[in-house]
């Protein structure tokens, strides 16, 4: 589509009305290939631990399951202001090929230390790209489909950890015998492939208009809005920023002030403070320590490798249940808007989560597992639903475009931070109180959550990027 004289007062006017055709759907699952790469090294992990060969024990067993999340962390913290700086799309490719390279020296590690030190790089790769990729979507995508764009991020989290344990269950079913040499090297390297795909595919997608209008690159604009099927002209887009140049904040001298004002500030705590909720109350216990916990459900005797393989596989059904659950919130999140579906997700996991309780701690035999799956599944399920996408894509959608990689930067990393200290004490809690009375913790955590979203998450539905932090810089004038 061409923009018209009745549309010049800004060209992105454009991207917000585009309808979504299937550029922008490719686009998007090329921008999200971090969040497949992230659900694959997370189930990796755990389908490979059993069989490692190295003897690792304390920190640095501690450290090979959860350091990925420090890398993550130190990688999204990297990443805000090299995005702000250098723009997404080369952060992006930059991404895929460090995954490329950690993947690959997992496969070959010849000493502990090597696939320590590569698991940390592949953190590191994890944590940039989920810190730049819902905020490069967000500044692409129409407004009545950003909810659902975005949420490709959490639905690629959630086939990238379905995609591993099915890979995990095929090496080792196939090569029972080289459980301890070949096929933990597999599941580790094959994770490279789809990355190798992102760093030559990512090399064609276009920059960030947005983010190329605020540094002034207006032929480089224009190229970028060709190719997501806007044609404009160059002098369009310098009407463009001349026109949204006077909404920069200014002070009462007339001077610029900061792009953190107090409503950025406000809106940076809330996000945080959503990603900690989003992690604290549980979600990765079933998906990191799944084959861990689940094995002496299913498996009463027979080799390690057997009981391995039979917690894999339950862990697999729940992996398959999340990649499910997660098409109903890509479905309704531009619909129901972001502050129902996260209430309504953290209270379906605080009910599912005393279910599971109920059957550890009431039940044994056949009739302990079914209500135990049923409290596990039902649990992933609304995390799928109406948390885990929603945080990435509040995360991308609501800071201005100047500081958008930074702010990103900021609550990814909170969100990575947050992880660690979950999968590091979950071991630590489990055998103080029991599993049992650790899933209650996790169900009063997710009423906490419920009434912080209540209290604090603005709704943002059908509002451009441009408008959203306006929301929040409005409670603060309120509140002067």
């Amino acid at each position: 589509m061409s923009v018209g004289p009745e549309r010049e007062q800004s060209v992105l006017s454009a991207l917000d009305q585009q309808a979504p055709t299937t550029l922008y759907w490719s686009l998007t699952l090329l921008a999200t290939i971090g969040g497949f790469l992230f659900g694959y090294d997370t189930a990796g992990i755990g389908s490979a631990l059993n069989f490692i060969p190295y003897d690792l024990s304390g920190f640095a067993l501690g450290y090979l399951v959860a350091g990925t999340s420090v890398g993550a962390a130190v990688g999204a913290l990297l990443a805000g202001p090299l995005t702000d700086r250098f723009g997404r799309k080369s952060l992006l490719i930059a991404d895929a090929g460090i995954y490329t390279i950690g993947a690959l020296l997992c496969a070959v590690a010849w000493h502990a230390w090597v696939l320590i030190s590569a698991r940390t790089l592949i953190g590191l790769a994890i944590g940039a790209d989920s810190a730049i990729a819902t905020a490069y979507i967000a500044e692409y995508a129409p407004r009545r489909q950003r909810g659902s764009l975005s949420l490709i991020q959490q639905w690629m989290i959630t086939v990238g950890i379905l995609v591993s344990y099915l890979v995990a269950l095929v090496v080792l079913k196939a090569m029972p015998g080289n459980a301890y040499g070949l096929d933990w090297r597999l599941i580790f390297g094959l994770g490279a492939l789809p990355a190798a795909v992102g760093l030559v595919l990512r090399a064609r997608m276009p920059e960030s208009p947005r983010w190329l209008l605020e540094k002034g690159r207006y032929r480089d604009v224009q190229r970028a809005l060709g190719q997501l099927g806007i044609e404009v002209t160059v002098e369009q887009v310098e009407r463009s920023a001349r026109t949204l140049a006077p909404r920069e904040p200014r002070g009462r001298d007339g001077r610029p002030r900061t792009p953190w004002t107090a409503g950025v500030r406000r809106a940076l705590v809330v996000i945080c403070v959503f990603f900690t909720f989003q992690q604290i109350t549980g979600i990765n216990v079933p998906l990191y320590y799944g084959p861990h916990l689940l094995a002496p459900l299913f498996h009463g005797g027979g080799s390690k490798v057997d009981a391995a393989i039979a917690g894999v596989e339950a862990t697999a059904i729940m992996s398959a249940v999340n990649v499910g659950a997660t098409y109903f919130g890509f479905k309704y999140i531009d619909r129901a808007g972001r502050r129902p579906m996260s209430m309504g997700g953290f209270s379906g996991m605080a009910v599912s989560a005393l279910v599971a309780a109920a059957g550890l701690n009431f039940l044994t035999g056949t009739a302990k597992i079914v209500l135990v799956m049923i409290g596990l599944n039902l649990f992933i399920a609304s995390f799928a639903i109406g948390v885990g996408g929603t945080g990435w894509l509040i995360q991308g959608e609501t800071f201005p475009t100047e500081v958008r990689g930074s702010a990103a930067a900021i609550g990814a990393t909170v969100n990575w931070l947050a992880n660690f200290a979950l999968v590091m004490v979950f071991p630590v809690w489990q055998g103080a109180i029991g599993l049992a009375w650790v899933l209650v913790c996790f169900s009063a955590l997710c009423l906490l959550a419920v009434a912080f979203v209540a209290a604090f998450l603005p709704e943002t539905k059908h509002l451009s990027v441009d408008e959203i932090i306006h929301i929040y810089e409005a409670k603060m004038l309120r509140k002067t």
